[in-house]
């Protein structure tokens, strides 16, 4: 697949994304809006000009993997494989509908998903099997995990965290959406994660912090983190929950609502805007 280098035309795909992410949630009536829209960038830099991935070659070993740990922002991963390929962009549109494929968590089977997610904390478990698989077989590839800041409360991360160290699984590279909010509110009133840098460097990870929605920053962290040798890397991304719509923005009550009609309509001026704007 042919890697995107230029920065607008990045930009212009990320607001693609957001429509997309946006309607069909519209037309699903429910799923949860703010989460996908905070890692749209993430997805952008990873699937457009990081990984080595081909919706053609898929079956091949030899690619990178890409585990949404935090499975409840699938729109934004859905719209993303739809725009490249992976399968017709009018299935997008049977999001959470009865016999979908795109079901309201990622479930395998799926063109272009690794694993079934959604049951928060397990994804950083299974990168390392993978990783470790890879290892074995002699296959010299990259394995992404993208993570919610509230489920890296759950005590299985941290674990997986300690094995990824251990084994020295340098084909690991997690991502933290670090929105500051879950379900229940700020992450921070929820459960305190203190020095949360300082914990993943603890843990023996090789960690960075960037904004994002920087889609430069992001480029420049994987490129980062695939150099580093013997250590997992982490890349802490500062993101805004609900990020591109201001109503949106920042508001825990849309960690699990979708738009309705008036309210997409509202989206999708101000993404028009933003497009004029680049």
């Amino acid at each position: 697949m042919e890697k995107i280098k230029d920065i607008k035309q990045l930009k212009k795909k990320a607001i693609d994304i957001r429509r997309d992410i946006l309607t069909m949630l519209e037309k699903a009536g429910s799923g949860h809006t703010g989460g996908s829209l905070s890692i749209v960038e993430i997805l952008i830099s990873l699937y457009y000009q990081k990984m080595n991935l081909d919706c053609k070659t898929f079956v091949c070993r030899e690619r990178d993997k890409f585990i949404l740990s935090k499975g409840h922002a699938c729109p934004a991963l859905y719209a993303v494989l739809a725009d490249l390929g992976f399968f017709k962009k009018e299935e997008l549109w049977t999001l959470r509908k009865l016999g979908t494929r795109l079901q309201g968590h990622p479930q395998f089977g799926l063109p272009g998903l690794e694993v079934s997610s959604g049951s928060l904390g397990q994804g950083l478990s299974i990168a390392a099997g993978f990783a470790l698989a890879d290892r074995m077989d002699g296959h010299k590839t990259r394995v992404y995990c993208l993570m919610g800041d509230g489920e890296t409360n759950e005590g299985q991360v941290w674990e997986a965290a300690s094995t990824c160290a251990h084994y020295k699984l340098d084909s690991v590279c997690g991502i933290i959406d670090f929105n500051k909010l879950q379900i229940d509110g700020f992450c921070c009133e929820v459960k305190d994660q203190g020095e949360y840098r300082k914990k993943w460097d603890n843990f023996g990870w090789f960690t960075q912090e960037v904004d994002g929605h920087d889609l430069s920053q992001l480029s420049n962290a994987f490129d980062e983190a695939e150099k580093v040798k013997g250590k997992p890397q982490m890349i802490i991304a500062h993101t805004v929950k609900g990020k591109g719509v201001s109503f949106v923005e920042n508001k825990v009550e849309w960690h699990g609502i979708s738009p309705k009609k008036d309210e997409l309509a509202l989206a999708l001026q101000e993404l028009d805007l933003a497009e004029k704007a680049l």
